[in-house]
């Protein structure tokens, strides 16, 4: 039987619906795993400034990982370690490999986001949490994920099959993820971890219980201990029922 006491929940097609919404009935069983005892904890892509509200719309003073395990939240306010940046030659190096395949592009700062549209030379003197480059020609796309993680320089994941993440190296949800639990005294046995897509594979696999989405990438399913219902029908309501409240 496992004992969680830990459930880490992506947020893009795991917790939030198409719509970017939480549910009622997820709501509801959110409440009722800390009830339990249970620490929920989001593990995204995404920054604070569009995290912020869901945290704030749930009421929870939790920790976080954001940016792929760029940021790390003790608590709201609070990091639990220096934030980590790509560097600013490494900024005009992705750029330009995407302009050079017709790509969109896009970079995560601390208090910012940045598109293709929006990009200056500026820009290059910017700190960066993640950059991201998109192309809907999946032939290309994977080609380009090849060519950088040939550079061994970064971490390289996805949220979708179109795009690819770039976080620096070391940077993952997994990293973030320990190292919360080496701060709560929480051992990774004892994590549910909820995920989608590529970014959330490597958790997944590594903690205690983990919980693919029904409408998850396969490979994704394929290593999860368990699959749950989509993003559209509850499924982390469903997975906190079944393996935390165990009703």
């Amino acid at each position: 039987m496992h004992i969680i006491r830990l459930l880490t929940v992506d947020l893009d097609g795991t917790l939030l619906t198409d719509r970017k919404e939480i549910s009622e009935t997820t709501r509801y069983w959110i409440h009722r795993a800390l009830n339990s005892g249970v620490l929920v904890v989001f593990a995204t892509g995404r920054g604070i400034r569009n995290t912020e509200c869901y945290r704030q719309e749930l009421g929870l003073e939790m920790p976080m990982v954001l940016v792929n395990g760029a940021e790390i939240w003790a608590r709201p306010g609070e990091l639990l370690e220096p934030r980590r940046f790509i560097e600013p030659e490494g900024a005009r190096r992705l750029y330009q490999l995407a302009v050079d395949h017709g790509a969109w592009f896009w970079g995560y700062g601390v208090d910012s986001l940045v598109h293709l549209n929006e990009w200056n030379e500026e820009m290059f003197s910017r700190p960066w949490l993640k950059l991201g480059i998109r192309h809907d020609d999946l032939p290309v796309i994977e080609r380009l994920r090849e060519t950088v993680r040939s550079w061994n320089t970064y971490e390289v994941s996805r949220s979708a099959p179109v795009n690819m993440e770039i976080s620096p190296k070391g940077v993952s949800k997994v990293y973030g993820v320990r190292r919360l639990c080496h701060h709560l005294g929480i051992d990774m046995s004892q994590v549910m971890a909820i995920g989608d897509s590529l970014n959330d594979l490597a958790l997944i696999q590594a903690a205690g219980l983990g919980v693919a989405m029904a409408n998850a990438e396969p490979i994704v399913k394929e290593h999860a201990d368990w699959i749950t219902l989509s993003n559209e029908e509850d499924g982390v309501a469903e997975a906190i029922r079944r393996w935390i409240c165990r009703e």
